[in-house]
């Protein structure tokens, strides 16, 4: 068993790679030119079609105009129908104004448009497919609208919106930047109605400005009247609440108020003076009447008459009676200007009492007054103001003006604006290159067989030692005559080729025992053990040839001439290995053929005997080629492997599933055993051209063309 395999399955199929071979897409794409010129040839036919049999011709065109920005002070505390200001909000507003269903629906008033078949589907005549489908829909039951009567007003209603809806389509308003100015652009089926709808448009938006304004004027001078007929009242009701107050209350002026409260500020100072006094004489006659001693007396009462008298003593009863008089006259001074001054105070604080409430009921009369009187002035303030603006808004009623102006009106086009026929028909080319060349490369990448080595290599992680082109060959037999009579074509040089590349696959010991095998039948491995057998032979070899797959006995197509008996009788002793081996005529191997047996084939090649009789060979003859059955057919062939030195596994070129090699490889590493080489069999000489990258070794297909004799 060979060993020295290019590489274990196990790493394979190799890793991914996520770079672009931009060389092999492209490739790709020229393979399949015929397909996309197919494609793109298609597209521009029924774009071209489209452009020039079916499309109506479309006529644009355009009025211009341009706002301006200015202020109108009317009502409001700024005004009642302002100006245009010019920012974007208000561009983009005006933008929406002439888009509106109200002002189009104007537009379609005013020139009749609902009963133009361009707008109204109603009117216009079935077109072939429409009335097929309806005859269609109709003979299926499908479609039929119930019968309702509706309202003839709402009837006309419903045509005049679908009306509005098909001119809004054919409508588009686009402010040119950094700028007040608006195109306004129509497209219809004819320049004249282009040019008039558009021109329409832009004078019933200027005349809606206006009608809005007048409006709004309107409307403002209605409501300013109510308003001034309302404050007029207002007023005259405060006013006659400002003169009833006045009235019924005594008031004096604010002057008068300030001179009463600095006159209570004067009696508050007095009274503060008089408890003083009045604190000090109450003290000093009680402190006359708490003295006891004439000491004590002429000391409180500091009066000069008394000290005379008590100067010489107060021996005598005259003297005594005398100071006893002189004390008790103080005393009862002192006591009534104590008297006079508690009823000074109290004089005063009944003043101050009295002013006090004078104050406070004139300050709380003042304040209502002054409210009254600010309610008044402020309903004055408003009934002049909005007088005033009645005044204003009833002057401006008859001279609104519109706050744009036609800046240029647009013109019956010359030519058609749609359809764009040289822009289409490049689109529809570049378009069908896309969809030619997506088609191209979904095939591509769903196919799961392989068309070049390197795929097959990459997938794998196997070596492709071979690559063997399509024989013609109408029959099996005819294969190893073709290679006879043709010993320079690229087939019998790929053979060769194939013959190299096994024996220089392991230089230490090259091999002898070699099994050729597939996943299943009819992928070129009979072929490839016949063709490797002659090749062999041709270098002066001692070659057998066994057929392993004594099941199908595919060699007796070859070789008619074979004997019944083969392998099975030799192993089981019934035949001399002498007498069942056949030499063809042409043909310098020996060839033991299968045969017919009872025993499991299987068990015919795991035998010791099998094992012993290639053992046996290897002495007698130089290479060993055993034809073994298909891989995934049954286990015969990695049976026959466990004797075997290389192995050789045929994949058909462009007919084998990828899914059906990775099964074949995966039963080859579950058995430890490993592929030498593979061989990519039955090539198409003109698709190996086709499909063939730089690096494959088929270049019989691509520049053989000048050193093989076909």
């Amino acid at each position: 068993m060979m060993n020295q395999s290019q590489k274990n399955f196990s790493q394979a199929p190799a890793e991914d790679d996520d770079t672009i071979d931009v060389g092999a897409l492209l490739a790709t794409l020229w393979r399949g030119k015929w397909l996309i010129a197919l494609v793109t040839l298609a597209s521009m036919l029924l774009a071209g079609y489209y452009v020039y049999g079916v499309a109506v011709p479309k006529y644009r065109s355009t009025s211009v105009v341009v706002l301006e920005t200015k202020e109108d002070s009317v009502v409001d505390l700024k005004a009642v129908v302002g100006g245009f200001s010019g920012d974007s909000t208000e561009v983009n507003t005006e933008v929406e104004v002439i888009r509106s269903r109200g002002l189009v629906g104007k537009v379609v008033d005013r020139l009749n448009l609902v009963n133009d078949p361009e707008f109204n589907v109603a009117l216009r005549e079935p077109s072939l497919i429409g009335s097929t489908l309806s005859r269609i829909r109709a003979m299926m039951g499908l479609g039929q609208d119930t019968d309702i009567a509706l309202d003839p007003e709402l009837e006309k209603n419903r045509v005049k919106d679908s009306v509005v809806a098909a001119l809004l389509d054919r409508v588009s308003v686009s402010n040119v930047r950094q700028s007040l100015v608006f195109n306004i652009t129509v497209e219809t089926d004819s320049p004249t109605k282009s040019a008039l709808i558009a021109n329409t448009i832009a004078e019933s938006y200027i005349l809606n400005q206006i009608e809005v304004k007048f409006e709004a004027t309107e409307k403002a001078t209605a409501w300013l009247s109510n308003r001034v007929s309302e404050l007029q009242i207002e007023l005259e009701t405060a006013e006659k609440k400002v003169s009833d107050f006045t009235a019924q209350t005594q008031l004096v002026s604010i002057e008068g108020l300030q001179a009463l409260e600095r006159q209570i500020k004067e009696l508050r100072y007095r009274i503060d003076g008089a408890a003083t006094t009045q604190a000090e004489t109450e003290k000093r006659l009680n402190d006359l009447n708490s003295a006891e001693t004439p000491e004590q007396k002429l000391a409180i009462a500091q009066d000069s008459a008394l000290v005379r008298i008590a100067s010489g003593g107060l021996d005598s009863q005259e003297k005594r009676a005398s100071f006893d008089a002189r004390y008790e006259a103080i005393v009862a001074r002192v006591q009534s200007e104590s008297i006079r001054a508690s009823q000074q105070l109290a004089a005063l604080k009944a003043s101050e009492t009295e002013l006090a409430n004078q104050i406070s009921n004139q300050g709380t009369d003042m304040i209502a007054l002054q409210q009254l009187t600010r309610e008044s002035e402020a309903t004055r303030l408003l009934y002049e103001y909005f007088l005033t603006r009645l005044k204003e808004t009833s002057a401006q009623e008859g001279i609104q003006k519109a706050d744009s102006r036609m800046l240029s009106g647009s013109v019956v086009p010359e030519h058609a604006s749609a359809p764009k026929k040289a822009q289409i028909l490049s689109l529809a080319m570049i378009l069908g290159i896309m969809i030619g060349s997506g088609l191209v490369l979904l095939r591509e990448f769903r196919t799961s067989t392989f068309r070049t080595a390197n795929e097959l290599e990459q997938f794998t992680g196997y070596t492709v030692i071979g690559q063997i082109p399509k024989m013609p060959a109408r029959h099996r037999m005819d294969t190893l005559t073709y290679l006879s009579e043709k010993p320079t074509s690229a087939a019998a040089e790929s053979i060769r080729n194939l013959r190299t590349s096994l024996m220089l696959s392991n230089l230490d010991k090259k091999p002898q025992v070699i099994i050729s095998t597939s996943s299943i039948p009819g992928e070129g491995k009979t072929t490839v053990s016949l063709s490797l057998s002659k090749f062999l032979s041709g270098l002066g070899k001692s070659v057998l040839l066994i057929e392993g797959d004594i099941r199908r006995r595919t060699l007796n197509e070859y070789f008619p001439s074979l004997p019944h008996t083969g392998i099975a009788s030799v192993l089981n002793g019934d035949v001399k290995f002498a007498d069942a081996i056949h030499r063809p005529a042409g043909f310098e191997a020996d060839v033991l053929a299968g045969e017919k047996t009872t025993v499991n084939a299987a068990d015919i090649f795991s035998s010791d005997t099998f094992k012993s009789f290639i053992k046996q060979m290897r002495s007698e003859y130089d290479f060993i080629i055993i034809d073994t059955p298909p891989v995934l057919v049954v286990p015969d062939a990695r049976i026959i492997a466990e004797c075997a030195d290389a192995i050789l596994f045929s994949v058909k070129w462009d007919s084998t599933s990828k899914a059906l090699v990775e099964e074949s490889m995966r039963f080859f590493h579950n058995s430890n055993q490993h592929i030498t080489g593979l061989v990519l069999s039955q090539i198409d000489e003109k698709g190996m051209k086709r499909y063939r990258y730089g690096g494959d070794s088929g270049a019989f297909a691509a520049y053989g063309k000048g050193y093989y004799d076909n």
